[in-house]
């Protein structure tokens, strides 16, 4: 048996090799600092152009604009995760007929720009006044606010209908089998074993989907209706100060990023049992 008398004396650490520079790198440093160069002049813009006369004026405004965003979005939510289950279900069924319904409400809402939905309900749908009339809901269709809100929700519903059936499909099939064989209902195994694991798989893409529906809020703007952009343009039809569209974008890009940490913190929360 063997052992050392002497320690190996200590080695210097080895050089630092210097990437060469290639004309990519240099590109990339360049398009950096250009954007710098633009965030830069862009802060210093909005400092030196401050008016803290438009800002009391129109600051309540903004603020209600952002309730009208936000309700629009959260309810437009809700609905339409209500809507996306049976939806989901339909598209999964075996059923040929709700099948392919499901499939062509999904294809179509999917397949098409929010704002061209939003024009159908809000323009398309006063052809049939009378018969709205005649069933009690025209009520509903000559609000703008309404009318927002139910072409929010029919687009949404068709994105959570996907995210939620992918999500269903993603679930071991093992899992169907073992409720099976406790002599589980169907419907009771898809609410309490299922659905509760899918609806983790989709927790990403659920909150991916509410912030892209954030951002289309702003096209109800268009039909008058007075949400945080439709307050931004009344400002700069008023003022004509470019900057009312920069403060929406901060307002924006606010919203974004606490639903991003909410998100993030519930997503941690759900899935710690997960983690090693």
């Amino acid at each position: 048996m063997s052992y050392a008398e002497t320690l190996i004396p200590p080695q210097p650490a080895p050089r630092e090799v210097m990437k060469p520079m290639t004309p990519a790198r240099m590109a990339g440093y360049i398009f950096v600092a250009i954007w710098a160069l633009l965030a830069a002049l862009l802060v210093y813009s909005v400092v030196n152009g401050w008016d803290p006369e438009k800002f009391t004026r129109y600051g309540p405004r903004y603020l209600h604009g952002l309730w009208i965003t936000l309700s629009l979005v959260f309810i437009s939510v809700i609905c339409g995760a209500i809507l996306s289950l049976p939806l989901a279900v339909a598209r999964m069924s075996r059923n040929r007929v709700l099948n392919a319904l499901a499939y062509s409400y999904i294809y179509f809402f999917r397949g098409t720009p929010l704002l061209a939905q939003l024009f159908l309900v809000y323009y398309g749908l006063g052809i049939f006044r009378p018969q709205l009339e005649a069933v009690g809901i025209w009520w509903f269709f000559r609000d703008a606010w309404y009318c927002g809100l139910f072409a929010m929700t029919i687009n949404t519903a068709a994105y959570q209908a996907e995210i939620l059936r992918g999500a269903i499909e993603s679930v071991s099939h093992g899992q169907h089998e073992a409720a099976a064989a406790l002599g589980i209902h169907k419907f009771i195994a898809f609410r309490k074993i299922i659905l509760p694991q899918a609806l983790i798989v989709a927790l990403r893409p659920y909150g991916n989907e509410i912030i892209l529906l954030i951002k289309g809020s702003a096209v109800v703007a268009i039909i008058t209706v007075l949400d945080l952009m439709g307050e931004t343009r009344y400002a700069f039809s008023r003022t004509f100060d470019y900057q009312t569209y920069l403060w929406a974008a901060i307002f924006y890009l606010a919203i974004v990023e606490a639903l991003r940490h909410l998100w993030g913190w519930i997503e941690r929360r759900l899935t710690r049992h997960l983690k090693r």
